[in-house]
């Protein structure tokens, strides 16, 4: 391919993702929005589809992947985040599935001396932990979230230590899972019992602020 052909893909590729800003779109509208061909904006919004850039819908609507979700995620995340490390003094992570594994995208780390932690860019295979049943889309973990709004994980993926998530939804999909983390001699109960309430309340928020930005 040519430079000058090569040029022309990526300002097409430009042009698809630009349209997607103002909301999701079908192949029809895409192509109304950039002004390319239905057959050219409808190949190119596939091609992005492979590569996580664009979602396809159950409706057959295109809509900005996960590469967007994970950046907006952690600017939107954040803040909620460190609030919720505030209150509960406990380690609080944002998660993504790539693939079979999960990546934190997003920690505020406990300031006890004793803590559950992981880098950002950390990866771990699924389903292992809350949010990794819960990313897995693991049957028990979906009903506890449906009965509760939370899931919970006591010393099953690292002795000592347990966690409790809940997703973060766009559309009826989840899209990320925000975990809080910690040791279980810090418990009263357990993670979730102690802390699911909040976190839950969290992940809804975390959701709505992300819609809002959309």
């Amino acid at each position: 391919m040519t430079e000058t052909a090569t040029n022309r893909q990526l300002d097409r590729i430009c042009l698809i993702l630009d349209a997607l800003e103002f909301g999701d779109a079908t192949a029809s509208e895409l192509a109304r929005r950039t002004g390319l061909s239905t057959s050219t904006a409808h190949r190119l919004a596939l091609n992005l589809v492979e590569y996580d850039f664009l979602r396809r819908e159950s409706s057959g609507d295109f809509s900005l992947g996960r590469r967007f979700v994970r950046s907006r995620l952690e600017i939107v995340g954040l803040s909620h985040l460190t609030q919720l490390r505030d209150t509960t003094g406990e380690t609080a992570q944002l998660w993504i599935r790539r693939g079979d594994s999960r990546i934190c995208v997003a920690s505020v780390d406990s300031r006890h001396e004793l803590k559950a932690t992981l880098p950002v860019g950390a990866s771990l295979s699924l389903p292992h932990g809350s949010s990794g049943r819960l990313l897995a889309f693991d049957a028990a973990a979906l009903s506890s979230v449906e009965t509760r709004g939370w899931v919970e994980s006591v010393g099953l993926r690292t002795p000592g230590l347990g966690s409790v998530s809940a997703p973060i939804t766009q559309k009826d999909h989840v899209v990320a899972s925000i975990c809080l983390a910690m040791p279980l001699s810090r418990c009263e109960v357990s993670p979730g019992e102690d802390h699911g309430a909040l976190v839950a309340r969290t992940a809804e928020r975390i959701s709505q602020a992300f819609a809002d930005q959309r």
